[in-house]
């Protein structure tokens, strides 16, 4: 990756943080309160986010890097391991089934 790129890459990652912080920052604590900024900016802000995370997706594509998605830790994994020991056995259990 050329440094032009790594560059362009750290600029977007805190571009999107600081965004992220003003959301959080006027955001208030209640649904019933108005939102100090205008629906305007809102909106100018989400179509920002859009265009940062379209970049960097296309940033991680001329590198070859594959986009990592978050996930939590309690989430059940795509493949489960199976015991080479388990195959092939029948419980007794599913055999009066």
């Amino acid at each position: 990756m050329s440094e032009d790129s790594s560059k362009e890459r750290e600029v977007l990652r805190i571009m999107r943080k600081v965004l992220a912080q003003i959301i959080k920052d006027t955001t208030p604590a209640s649904r019933a309160m108005k939102h100090p900024l205008s629906d305007q900016t809102i909106q100018d802000i989400r179509n920002c986010l859009g265009l940062i995370s379209l970049r960097e997706r296309e940033l991680a594509d001329i590198a070859g890097a594959t986009m990592e998605r978050p996930y939590f830790t309690d989430d059940k994994p795509a493949a489960e391991v199976v015991s080479i020991n388990t195959i092939g056995r029948v419980k007794k259990d599913e055999e009066d089934a």
